[in-house]
């Protein structure tokens, strides 16, 4: 069994596939960063200051011994307010379109340099030329 894991490990497919993963993992935080630092607060800037990050409908009651501030999400769902967060949903949605974006790119310039060049027309097969010698010493 420990062969065929051995085996099955050093296939270049799945090693490709890891550092697939390592690296798509390590753009999903830069991607996550540029959302969160640049995009939301520039499009928090052009609608006038608002924070995207604090919005949210609370759906509980607020505990008794709450002690954050009632109108920041994340003092909220620290202390267990059921909470829809809508600022948190709508930077996940530009994250995924981001990455999704860029996943069709690579897949797309991928495809353009694995594309096989077209065939060059095939001139006459073996079979035919050897007919065709074989009717011309006929005659």
């Amino acid at each position: 069994m420990f062969s065929e894991f051995k085996a099955f490990i050093a296939r270049g497919n799945v090693l490709d596939l890891a550092v697939g993963v390592i690296i798509g993992a390590a753009f999903g935080k830069i991607v996550t960063s540029l959302t969160e630092d640049v995009i939301m607060p520039v499009i928090g800037w052009l609608t006038g200051g608002v924070d995207f990050s604090n919005r949210f409908i609370q759906l509980s009651a607020i505990p008794a011994d709450f002690k954050g501030d009632p109108a920041k999400y994340a003092d909220l769902k620290a202390a267990g307010v059921a909470m829809v967060g809508l600022g948190s949903f709508i930077t996940a949605i530009i994250n995924f379109l981001i990455l999704a974006f860029v996943i069709f790119l690579i897949v797309r310039q991928a495809n353009k340099v694995m594309s096989k060049p077209e065939a060059a027309p095939a001139g006459p097969s073996q079979i035919d030329l050897l007919t065709e010698i074989r009717d011309a010493l006929k005659k």
